[in-house]
C-alpha cells in the first residue's frame, strides 16, 4: 500500500510563491527622482530668496551704477546718465590707483596675511604644548581679542599712538629716544604699520585655533619616529607637521587674504584714513570716499566692482582648495 505524502506550502523545502508586486513604472521612478531633486531646493528657497534680496540685488545695482555718471542730481531726478565704461577707463588710467591704492591694498594684504599666519601658528604650537586646563584658559583669553569689534581695537590704537598724549610718544620722550612728539598717522609707512598691528592682533586667534585643531590631529607616531631619527624641533615642524597641515594652512591663508583685502574700518577710522590723507587710501576706502565724500556714486561703484572681482577670484581659489581637500 502506497502512502502519499502531501507537501505543505509552508513546510521545509517548500518553494516560496513568486512576489505578486510589480516593479515601479517609469512615471513613478521619474516622480521619485524629481522629488529628491526638488525637495532640497524647496527647503532652501526661503533662505535663497532672502540672500537674493539682501545681497544679490544690491550687487546688481552697484554694477548698474558703475556704468553711469551717477551723482546727487541723478538721485533727486531718478534719471540714468549712462556713460559706458568711462568710469572704468578713469580708474585704470588714474595714477592714484597704480601708485597709491593698489600698492596699499596688495602690499598690506600680503604683510598682514604673513604676520597673522606666523603669529597664529606660533601661538598654536604654544597651545599644543600646554595641558588641557591651561590650554582652555589661554584659548579663551586670545579669543577675547578676536571677539573685540574692529572699531574698538582701532580707537585703542589711535589713543596709544596719539601725537599729544599717546603712550608711545610719552614713553619714547621719557627714554630720551625722541625730542618732540611725532604724528605717526601722517606718514604712509607708519600709518600702515599701526593698521598692520591692529589687523594682526585681531586676526591671529582664528589662525591659532584652526592650526591648533590640525596640530592635535597629527599622529604622534610620526613625531616620535622623526625624533628617533634625530630630527630636531624645527626639522620636525617643517618636514612632518607642515606637510600634514597643508590643507589647513591653505584655508587660513586664503580666508585671511579675503578679509585683509577688504579692510575698511581699521583704515577709515584712523586719523587721515577717511580721505584727508590720500596717500593711505586702499580700494575699500577709496570707493567709499569717492561715493559719499565726492558724491561720485558711479565712479565709487566701479571701484567697488573692481574690489568685488578681485575678491571673487580669491574666493574661487578658496573654493577649489576646499573641494580638493574633500577629495583627499
Amino acid at each position: 500500500m502506497t502512502t502519499s505524502v502531501s507537501t505543505s506550502p509552508v513546510g521545509v523545502g517548500a518553494t516560496a510563491p513568486a512576489p505578486t508586486g510589480r516593479r515601479p513604472s517609469n512615471r513613478v521612478r521619474l516622480g521619485r527622482t524629481l522629488t529628491r531633486t526638488v525637495r532640497p531646493w524647496a527647503l532652501m528657497a526661503p533662505a535663497l530668496v532672502v540672500l537674493a534680496v539682501l545681497l544679490l540685488w544690491p550687487i546688481v545695482r552697484v554694477g548698474i551704477f558703475s556704468f553711469q555718471d551717477y551723482g546727487l542730481r541723478q538721485i533727486v531726478s531718478g534719471e540714468a546718465n549712462w556713460n559706458g565704461v568711462a568710469n572704468y577707463a578713469e580708474i585704470f588710467g588714474s595714477a592714484q590707483l597704480w601708485q597709491v591704492v593698489l600698492p596699499n591694498t596688495v602690499g598690506f594684504a600680503v604683510a598682514s596675511v604673513v604676520g597673522t599666519v606666523v603669529l597664529g601658528t606660533a601661538v598654536a604650537v604654544l597651545l599644543a604644548s600646554l595641558g588641557t586646563f591651561w590650554r582652555g584658559v589661554v584659548s579663551s583669553a586670545i579669543m577675547a581679542a578676536w571677539a573685540m569689534p574692529a572699531v574698538t581695537g582701532t580707537y585703542v590704537l589711535v589713543w596709544i599712538f596719539d601725537a599729544d598724549n599717546g603712550i608711545v610718544n610719552n614713553t619714547l620722550q621719557a627714554l630720551g629716544l625722541q625730542d618732540a612728539p611725532v604724528n605717526w598717522f601722517t606718514d604712509r609707512w607708519s600709518f600702515y604699520a599701526i593698521v598692520l598691528l591692529n589687523v594682526i592682533h585681531h586676526g591671529f586667534p582664528f589662525v591659532a585655533i584652526t592650526v591648533l585643531a590640525g596640530l592635535l590631529g597629527v599622529p604622534r607616531e610620526l613625531l616620535e619616529a622623526a625624533e628617533m631619527d634625530g630630527a630636531g624641533p624645527w626639522r620636525r615642524f617643517f618636514q612632518v607637521i607642515v606637510p600634514q597641515l597643508r590643507q589647513v594652512f591653505a584655508v587660513v591663508i586664503i580666508l585671511s587674504t579675503i578679509w585683509d583685502f577688504k579692510v575698511f574700518a581699521q583704515v577709515y577710522l584712523m586719523p587721515g584714513g577717511g580721505g584727508t590723507n590720500r596717500e593711505v587710501l586702499n580700494l575699500g576706502v577709496w570707493s567709499y570716499v569717492e561715493s559719499f565724500g565726492q558724491n561720485r556714486y558711479g565712479f565709487g561703484s566701479a571701484i567697488a566692482v573692481l574690489l568685488t572681482v578681485l575678491l571673487l577670484v580669491i574666493t574661487a581659489v578658496y573654493a577649489r582648495t576646499i573641494l580638493k581637500e574633500e577629495e583627499l
